[in-house]
Parts: structure tokens; C-alpha cells; sequence
């Protein structure tokens, strides 16, 4: 099989932050890290699937909604990806993300979507650690304004 361009990032060197992963026509795809691999532990479930659930209802109802494609953990726990269309520029992006993760660590309302009728496994979500977690990335973000998004 054909060697995924991700897979060529040196993980063992790689920082907490945002980076441009990919463009694919139209649709660009961001990794938030929000975790640096082997060095932090990575996101427990229960924190990562709330973080899901409150970033992907967030963005979806922000003003740039019909920019967002999707928003969804990496297999690995140690961040997000984000896809959206390509006409988002990178300070309204930035600007956008530091909002979420705002709302994000302060979120006190019932978990979007979390009963088992919306969810196929509702029980593991930690509304406390998501919120802990997403005030950690806020300072990451805040630190990095103005670094390039390149790994």
C-alpha cells in the first residue's frame, strides 16, 4: 500500500499547537494538537468524545458553519482534526478555534447529543476533564497566535 503523507511527520518531535496537515481541492484539514505524543499522556476517552461533541456542535452553529466539514479526534487521542473549506483564512481560523476552546472550558450545560438515542456510547463522556483539557489547549493557542502553522 501507498505511504500516507501523515505518517512522515516525526511524531517523537512534534509540539502541542495547530498545523495545516493537508489541502485536498477545496477542503483543508487541520491537526489540533492537543497533546505532544509520548511525551503527555494522551486525552482519556471520556474527555476526548465530550470535547467532540461541544467543539462539533460549537463550530456548526458559529458563523462559519457552512465552512466547517468535520471536526473529530485523531485515533491516537493526542488532538483533532478539523476540515473545512478552503475559503476559511488563517486569522479567522485561529480566531475561531480560540473560541471554541474557550466555550469549550467553560461549558456547563448537558453534553450535546449525549443521550443513546444520539450517541453509540453516551456513558463515556468527562465534562470535567473536557473542560480542563480545553483550557490546556486555549493557552496553547493563545501562545502560538502568530506561529506558522507548519509542522
Amino acid at each position: 500500500m501507498k505511504r500516507i503523507a501523515s505518517f512522515d511527520i516525526d511524531h517523537e518531535k512534534l509540539d502541542r499547537g495547530l498545523y495545516l496537515s493537508r489541502q485536498d481541492g477545496d477542503v483543508v484539514t487541520y491537526d489540533l494538537r492537543l497533546k505532544r505524543p509520548y511525551v503527555q499522556m494522551p486525552l482519556s476517552t471520556g474527555s476526548l468524545h465530550a470535547i467532540e461533541h461541544i467543539g462539533a456542535t460549537f463550530l456548526r452553529n458559529s458563523e462559519r458553519a457552512d465552512e466547517i466539514v468535520y471536526f473529530g479526534p485523531m485515533g491516537c487521542r493526542t488532538g483533532f482534526y478539523l476540515l473545512v473549506k478552503q475559503s476559511i483564512d488563517e486569522k479567522s481560523l485561529k480566531d475561531l478555534l480560540r473560541r471554541t476552546f474557550a466555550f469549550i472550558s467553560t461549558f456547563e450545560d448537558v453534553i450535546p447529543g449525549c443521550s443513546t438515542k444520539e450517541c453509540g456510547n453516551c456513558y463515556d463522556m468527562n465534562l470535567p476533564e473536557a473542560r480542563k483539557e480545553a483550557a490546556a489547549y486555549l493557552k496553547v493557542l493563545e501562545a502560538k497566535k502568530d506561529v506558522p502553522l507548519t509542522y
